[in-house]
């Protein structure tokens, strides 16, 4: 366990069936087109961007904040409970119900280019939280699961991050060296193509170097990007045989929308946090103070606990239901879903968390995971500062 203060609560899981809405997140679109349909006002086929950009923020500060955690005696019982696989299991065909619809009504459904445009952020929003399925299956022991993972991935067009995140994030995670961890003074418009382009040339090195070990060449089907990449082109192959051509780029919008969903998490999960050097090479252990956490209610629901993300790094099998909140570590001003639409905005990120960076080096940014180009100015500055 790491070294901190755990807290417990006499009941072992409060918030045990608001993980349904995990659920229900996946139909919003079909919510939005059902509320369009009653009202006539176009705005609901924004619905999705609406409820993650303003509603979900609202939801969490209203909500506030849950810190407990179940007692350490009712993890193992808690982590066996099959209840919490299945809440899981069931958010699948929903999204596959909301991307087949979404393609449907883009292509078939008459709409003009701002209700279209709306539909696209909207079914790429259950696309980016198809991401989020993926992650917390891809992580679980069971061969099933893995192979749900990569079916989850198949909207959103996202196979490298069944290989990246978990033999390359978890590996590499708060170093220079990891595409998917954000640096100081580095925007989110400079990390996006970075992460996205390090992480597909990351997951095709590790999968050719593991295929190399067994005898085998990258181009096998035994190569897992090669499996996923593979569902996506049956997936939206089948879908533009059905519907055409004008299926495409609706398909292919609503993947970069809910791609870039996930990449603005792994902005905020470690931005700037860094493990440090050892003398002989290498870096330390990954240690619950090199994740940005956040115990804001109304996201956590909606993410499976992804917030709780030091607790993730250090034991990654561990399922959703049994994360737990740590005392003393980084921590976020708000919820994922106020933070995603600042990030968009580098002066305003800039001035929200960069000194909350400092603060957590006490000082010593040169501790810190910064901008390459811009490090000597930063360390320039901070230096002038503590004089």
């Amino acid at each position: 366990m790491p070294a901190a203060t755990l807290t417990s609560v006499p009941r072992v899981d409060r918030k045990r069936y608001l993980w349904l809405l995990g659920i229900v997140a996946m139909t919003m679109p079909l919510q939005g087109y059902a509320l369009y349909c009653w009202s006539g006002w176009s705005i609901f086929w924004w619905f999705s961007p609406i409820y993650i950009y303003l509603i979900l923020p609202v939801a969490d500060r209203l909500l506030g904040q849950d810190d407990a955690n179940p007692p350490a005696q009712a993890l193992a019982a808690l982590a066996a409970d099959r209840y919490y696989r299945w809440v899981v299991y069931l958010a699948l065909p929903f999204q596959y119900l909301t991307f087949v619809w979404g393609t449907w009504m883009a292509v078939e459904g008459g709409l003009a280019w701002h209700q279209w445009l709306g539909l696209v952020f909207s079914v790429g929003f259950t696309s980016g939280l198809g991401i989020n399925i993926a992650h917390e299956m891809g992580h679980q022991s069971s061969k099933i699961e893995r192979r749900l993972a990569k079916i989850a991935l198949a909207p959103v067009a996202y196979g490298h991050f069944y290989v990246e995140h978990n033999r390359g994030h978890h590996v590499r995670v708060a170093t220079p060296e990891d595409p998917a961890s954000a640096r100081f003074g580095e925007s989110f418009w400079e990390f996006l193509p970075r992460c996205v382009i390090g992480s597909v040339k990351s997951a095709w090195a590790i999968e050719k170097r593991r295929l190399a070990e067994q005898g085998t060449g990258p181009w096998s089907w035994s190569n897992d990007l090669i499996q996923a990449w593979t569902l996506t082109l049956v997936l939206y192959g089948a879908m533009t045989a059905w519907l055409g051509w004008a299926a495409l780029p609706f398909m292919l919008l609503q993947a970069a929308y809910g791609g870039s969903l996930l990449e603005s998490v792994n902005y905020l999960e470690h931005y700037a946090l860094r493990r440090q050097e050892r003398p002989g090479g290498g870096y330390e252990r990954c240690q619950p103070e090199h994740s940005w956490n956040s115990n804001h209610i109304a996201t956590n629901i909606f993410l499976y606990h992804l917030q709780r993300h030091s607790d993730h790094h250090a034991h990654p099998t561990r399922s959703y239901q049994t994360l737990r909140n740590f005392d003393g570590l980084p921590r976020l001003p708000s919820g994922y879903a106020a933070l995603i639409p600042i990030s968009y905005l580098p002066p305003l990120w800039f001035s929200i968390m960069n000194p909350k960076v400092v603060a957590h080096y006490a000082g010593d940014v040169s501790r810190a995971n910064i901008k390459p180009s811009i490090r000597e100015r930063v360390l320039a500055r901070y230096r002038r500062a503590a004089a």
